[in-house]
């Protein structure tokens, strides 16, 4: 059994947004929960253009960001 992969929805929005498909990040904004299964919803972020290896490593909710002091 292989354990489903989550993206967070604001970096799919923001990378919509920086396409200039505004319609498209609205509609993903308000149809689709906080965290995007990448499993289910494979087929829809193809077809948006969204390459989820691709994604910055603050899409993924087990990302940790360590501040340098």
């Amino acid at each position: 059994m292989t354990k489903a992969t989550c993206v967070r929805k604001t970096v799919v929005v923001a990378t919509l947004r920086s396409r200039d498909l505004h319609g498209r990040a609205d509609w993903i904004e308000k149809e689709l929960p906080a965290l995007i299964d990448t499993a289910t919803n494979a087929s829809l972020l193809r077809t948006l253009g969204i390459n989820v290896d691709a994604l910055a490593p603050d899409a993924w909710p087990d990302h940790v960001t360590v501040e340098s002091r």
